[in-house]
């Protein structure tokens, strides 16, 4: 375990970080050029073409054309700069989110009406190896 980042440790968590974000600046860029019409006309002609005038890496433009959201984050993309390439695709958050747990839309749904994931197996495994619950540092009052 880093001493240095504790968090990453979580399973089945990617933790946007400084890190994260200075390895996926271009991928998120190209995100959020899907804002403009224009780019979105563009992109859909020819993606790769559009992937390709950006300074991404070879791993972030086939994460992209494969519209593996997992893998893309795992390459240093934000959910929410994402979220820009489902829109452009006619894909809800929650169609998206639900492609990211390998459930459908409605099963996704139907687990977030029920409250969510459990927490079994998805808490910070800390230095033994055992789960640990994770607490937020409180600021002083």
């Amino acid at each position: 375990m880093s001493l240095e980042k504790p968090y990453l440790d979580v399973p089945g968590t990617i933790i946007f970080d400084a890190e994260q974000s200075r390895k996926g600046y271009w991928l998120n860029q190209f995100c959020m050029s899907l804002m403009k019409a224009e780019n979105r006309e563009r992109f859909k002609a020819d993606e790769r073409a559009y992937l390709d005038e950006w300074a991404m890496t070879e791993e972030q433009k086939q994460a992209v054309l494969a519209r593996d959201l997992n893998w893309c984050m795992r390459t240093g993309g934000n959910i929410y700069f994402l979220a820009k390439i489902g829109a452009t695709d006619g894909k809800s958050f929650q169609q998206m989110a639900g492609s990211m747990t390998g459930m459908t839309e409605t099963e996704y749904r139907d687990m977030m009406i029920r409250g969510g994931r459990s927490v079994e197996g998805n808490r910070h495994l800390g230095e033994s190896g055992d789960a640990q619950p994770q607490h937020q540092p409180q600021g002083k009052h």
